[in-house]
């Protein structure tokens, strides 16, 4: 569904600003409510809840992506650093497979924190749609 990746690309651009989640929420809101009527809205939002990770290293990803990919970076530092040191081709080999591990769990992590920033702003859709007078 193009309009989902739409969606989600939207949100990846509001993670790039320095703003607190509700900003970003509100800004989101506004666009989503122009896009999509509410059965569209529910679409999406089964979809994503569909393509949400249900396993505890996705969880975990999605709540810390940073501090699970932190190891990753620390061996690929350690790599660089004894194999340029040490003058050991073969310690090149821990960057070579921990540098694109750690690069794929931040993007990974980056994807579904999108996500997540789009699901809390359809449910923030649809409590506004129920309850006009609240906000």
């Amino acid at each position: 569904m193009a309009q989902l990746e739409k969606l989600i690309q939207m949100a990846e651009n509001e993670l790039t600003e320095y703003s607190t989640d509700a900003r970003k929420i509100e800004k989101l809101r506004r666009k989503f409510a122009f896009m999509l009527n509410p059965r569209q809205q529910q679409q999406i939002k089964d979809e994503l809840l569909a393509q949400m990770p249900q396993g505890f290293f996705g969880k975990m990803v999605l709540e810390n992506r940073q501090t699970v990919a932190l190891p990753f970076w620390g061996i690929a530092g350690l790599g660089l650093l004894f194999g340029i040191s040490l003058q050991q081709p073969l310690d090149f080999l821990a960057p070579a497979i921990a540098l694109p591990a750690a690069i794929q769990i931040q993007r990974w992590g980056w994807q579904l924190e999108a996500k997540r920033l789009v699901l809390q702003t359809l449910a923030d859709l649809e409590a506004r749609a129920k309850n006009p007078t609240a906000s």
